[in-house]
């Protein structure tokens, strides 16, 4: 009796032990299927704020010697704020006179040409509030040329870079009215007015066939007239 007591506790005790073993093998099992897997991506961060720039131009088409106002407004989809942020205006045809003023932030004018504008942090906490306004006036040079290309480029930027970098322009452009060069340079009317001095070389022999066919009725009549 002793011996079959001895051994029925010697395989609980076994049984106890495979017991206790499986949840470290478990966990081990768990540990290594992670290593192989590799860390966890962490999620993205949201979106954020969307800088995008609003150029308006008043009069659009403004020719030289005529005052012109740009006008921009840094607007933005999503709702936060953006640090850093920087605007340059810039145009091909120079202005005389340029005066900036922001409604937030300081601008200079790097020349007649271009404008810089650090306006710091934009804070846009909802769609309702008044966004960043940057006002430059000035008077187109006089004597540009007619059909120039005057095109006027509005940039921002921000640090770090704001959710889409792709939209963080805006442009408006259009030729001096009328066509540059005089119309004697053209080639057409050139060609035009080369036509229009010459005689078409086809009028001599025309001319003369006309004076044989009145000499030839002229004689058929006499002949007719003396029989």
């Amino acid at each position: 009796m002793e011996g079959r007591q001895s051994r029925q506790q010697q395989r609980g005790d076994e049984c106890g032990r495979s017991a206790g073993a499986l949840p470290s093998q478990a966990v081990r099992l768990v540990s290594v299927a992670v290593t192989l897997a590799g860390p966890v991506a962490a999620l993205p961060p949201p979106s954020g704020v969307d800088l995008v720039p609003v150029l308006t131009s008043t009069p659009f088409g403004a020719v030289g010697g005529q005052s012109v106002t740009h006008t921009i407004l840094v607007s933005a989809t999503g709702t936060g704020n953006a640090t850093g942020v920087r605007l340059t205006f810039s145009t091909t045809v120079g202005l005389d006179g340029v005066a900036v003023s922001a409604s937030q932030g300081h601008c200079s004018v790097v020349d007649t040409a271009a404008v810089v504008c650090e306006l710091g942090v934009v804070d846009f906490p909802n769609a309702d509030a008044a966004p960043p306004k940057v006002t430059i006036t000035g008077t187109v040079k006089p004597g540009i040329p007619r059909g120039t290309l005057v095109q006027n480029l509005v940039k921002v930027a921000s640090e770090p870079p704001d959710a889409d970098v792709s939209n963080n322009a805006a442009t408006n452009a259009y030729l001096i009215p009328g066509l540059g060069g005089s119309p004697t340079s053209r080639p057409d009317v050139a060609r035009s007015s080369d036509r229009a001095g010459r005689r078409p070389g086809y009028l001599v022999p025309a001319t003369a066939a006309v004076l044989a066919l009145g000499a030839l009725a002229s004689f058929i009549l006499f002949r007719r007239r003396s029989w």
